[in-house]
């Protein structure tokens, strides 16, 4: 009878048992009658060890000679071995080589990110980002459950749109058909505002466009992004959603992922196990106040960027909620504050360590006429509004909601330096494939 084929992630269950593997060569090396082999197949990594005597001498010779990624299927039986991460090892019997390869472009030795960016489709396969891929997986899922789970419901936003959600210098045009031009959605919020006026509750996941021309290390050109909105919701249940979204997201990822990230990522996960709610929550001015009292020069009205949300993040353990930005930092649908006219009822969560704003939201517009008279100050085409502003015609409500972008949160909770890591194939202003 054939050995079971099994996940190398599920070997510990398969102890003192014959199993077959299927993957590919992370590395060998050699020490006499024996040939160490670091099998991968994507769930995991062990070591196959091929003892002279086990095999044919045809066999042994091969395995002295296989390139780094040939694809292998082992056969051999599972046993203990307390050196190993996985605490298992597999004693080969057989190998076929299903393809040998001959120089593998990444190697182990060191190599500039724009060489292993270029061989982006094959730096997938090192350790380092298939963790990050499968962080990022868990981090989807997380999300997807919590909003699942909480009564929302998922509606998929367009990704053609007809005009511009937060501004018209950031937008990707292409044409369309007769009707001139269309845009690449930069959020599915507006559309979102419809799906909760009719659920109550109610959710978008899927790619965003900025035609930013920004080079720094929080920024793409395309990233992935979740966007609730709520009816009947008001700026601070809005930030409690957001703080207990964030909570479940980084429980469900310590929880599945905690060790591999301390060993293969060399990420302090103390930092993670301490964002616990409630998060701080400070307005904009007592921002401005600690920004400058750690002298740094912004003054009331400054727009936050990268140095702005580092100094302000450092202060606390967990993230940071700002809130009650100057109305004209924010886009036009945002409801002003009653008592103070002057700032928005918005808000952004800023992650520690340096990472910034995760997320950014909060209390939309919710009249008719203050809605047309924004959207007339701001210069936007009001026809293109026409049926945005229908849902302030016809049974308006109170709502709010934020959206959370997903690979500067995964590059967070990964220790990454750059969002480029964080998603499979990165489109940045210098890069558009592999």
């Amino acid at each position: 009878m054939a050995p079971p084929v099994v996940r190398i992630a599920d070997i510990s269950r398969y102890e003192g048992q014959d199993v077959e593997l299927r993957g590919w060569l992370y590395s060998r090396r050699s020490s006499g009658k024996l040939h160490f082999l670091q099998l991968r197949d994507g769930s995991g990594t062990v070591q196959a060890v091929v003892f002279k005597g086990d095999v044919s001498p045809e066999l042994f010779a091969a395995a002295d000679h296989l390139g780094q990624e040939s694809s292998l299927v082992l056969r051999g039986t599972v046993r203990k071995d307390a050196r190993s991460p996985l605490g298992f090892e597999l004693g080969v019997k057989e190998v076929d080589v299903v393809h040998a390869t001959d120089g593998y472009p990444i190697t182990p030795k060191e190599h500039g990110v724009a060489y292993l960016m270029e061989n982006r489709h094959l730096w997938l396969r090192s350790a380092r980002q298939n963790v990050i891929l499968r962080v990022r997986a868990t981090v989807v899922k997380a999300i997807r459950d919590f909003f699942d789970a909480d009564g929302f419901t998922l509606v998929d936003a367009p990704i053609f749109t007809p005009a511009a959600c937060e501004g018209t210098s950031t937008l990707f045009e292409v044409p369309y058909f007769d009707l001139g031009h269309a845009y690449l959605t930069q959020s599915g919020q507006l559309y979102m505002e419809a799906a909760a006026m009719a659920l109550g509750k109610a959710y978008c996941f899927g790619p965003t466009f900025r035609a930013e021309k920004s080079k720094t290390r929080r920024h793409l050109t395309e990233f992935w992004m979740v966007e609730p909105e709520v009816a009947y919701m008001s700026l601070e249940e809005d930030m409690v959603l957001a703080e207990r979204l964030i909570a479940s997201v980084v429980e469900r990822v310590l929880d599945k992922h905690a060790p591999e990230l301390r060993s293969v990522l060399e990420r302090d996960t103390s930092k993670l196990e301490a964002v616990k709610p409630p998060f701080p929550r400070i307005t904009y001015t007592q921002a401005i106040e600690r920004l400058q009292a750690a002298g740094h020069p912004a003054t009331w009205g400054d727009d936050f960027g990268g140095d702005e949300e580092t100094v302000l993040a450092s202060q606390f353990d967990r993230p940071v909620i700002v809130h009650r930005y100057p109305a004209d930092l924010k886009a036009f649908y945002f409801k002003r504050d009653a008592t103070d006219p002057k700032v928005a009822l918005g808000m952004d969560v800023l992650a520690p360590e340096g990472y910034g704003e995760i997320v950014g939201g909060g209390q939309r517009e919710d009249d008719l006429a203050t809605l047309e008279g924004r959207i007339e100050e701001h210069k936007l085409p009001k026809e293109a509004f026409s049926w945005y502003l229908d849902l302030r015609r016809y049974g308006s409500v109170p709502h709010a909601g934020f959206g959370l972008g997903v690979e500067r949160t995964v590059g967070w909770m990964c220790g990454l330096h750059h969002v480029r890591e964080t998603i499979p194939f990165a489109r940045m202003m210098e890069r558009i494939s592999p």
